[in-house]
């Protein structure tokens, strides 16, 4: 089995984006043509949006069974249901709400407005994984894992120096006093994350380019999280030439 780290580097922004969702729309028909489900988890930065509306706007939307496909969550903040915040309310807004998905196949982490504790959210959200087991992991098998990337390294709501970038033996995790309001959230571990196939990371911006280099130069993850971001059998960096400034020529591919 590959593991392997690819970065492929775009224009812009917009090329970045209109790039991933077609690469996204193909590799899940193919995934389905192998596999009854497919499990892919979001996450809610700027550049994933675009992305998901770049999918929604693609005349092969429609070519894709979603009633087979499974939506997941990095991560989330801990604010009321449908707050303009929360990352699945931006998925539901640029592409859920727009395909013909099952209601129960999109898995939202639990809000601050319901009945539950932050630490009973994340807890929750951990046996709600444990209850959709797909093969022998225990757990969905994740077949395409988005990701963003801060310029302080961090991925999901897992932060630079923050305990919860250590865990090596809960999928799930409330997170408190994060750097980046708002302060409470609820994020996938570590082990989590990288029991995915597939990691597709997409990072565009100038401020964006430290953390990257440093990530693909093997900085400690306890520093730059996405350092220790891997998935099972691939993980690829999509990113905009600003934010592929100190990447070395090596390590840029011209190809998938």
């Amino acid at each position: 089995m590959t593991n392997e780290r690819r970065v492929l580097v775009h224009n812009d922004r917009a090329a970045l984006a209109a790039s991933l969702a077609a690469r996204f729309l193909t590799k899940v028909v193919d995934l389905l043509d192998q596999k009854q489900r497919v499990n892919v988890v979001l996450e809610g930065g700027r550049v994933a949006m675009d992305v998901l509306r770049q999918v929604n706007e693609n005349p092969a939307r429609d070519s894709v069974d979603w009633s087979r496909v499974h939506f997941w969550w990095g991560d989330e903040r801990f604010v009321p249901t449908g707050d303009a915040e929360r990352n699945d309310a931006k998925a539901r807004d640029a592409l859920l709400d727009h395909i013909d998905v099952p209601a129960s196949n999109i898995h939202p982490m639990p809000a601050a407005d319901g009945e539950l504790s932050l630490d009973d959210a994340a807890a929750a959200y951990e046996a709600e994984l444990r209850a959709n087991p797909d093969g022998d992991l225990g757990m969905p098998r994740f077949d395409i894992t988005f990701l963003g990337v801060g310029p302080d390294g961090h991925t999901a709501s897992l932060f630079p120096e923050h305990p919860e970038v250590l865990e090596k033996d809960a999928l799930v995790l409330p997170v408190r006093n994060s750097p980046k309001p708002p302060p409470e959230r609820i994020t996938l571990t570590r082990p989590a994350l990288n029991s995915s196939r597939r990691i597709w990371v997409e990072i565009a911006g100038a401020d964006k380019a430290s953390s990257l280099g440093l990530a693909l130069a093997g900085a400690a993850y306890s520093e730059v999280p996405i350092a220790g971001i891997k998935g099972r059998r691939r993980t690829v960096f999509f990113v905009d030439r600003e934010a592929a400034a100190e990447v070395p020529e090596n390590l840029i591919s011209q190809s998938y």
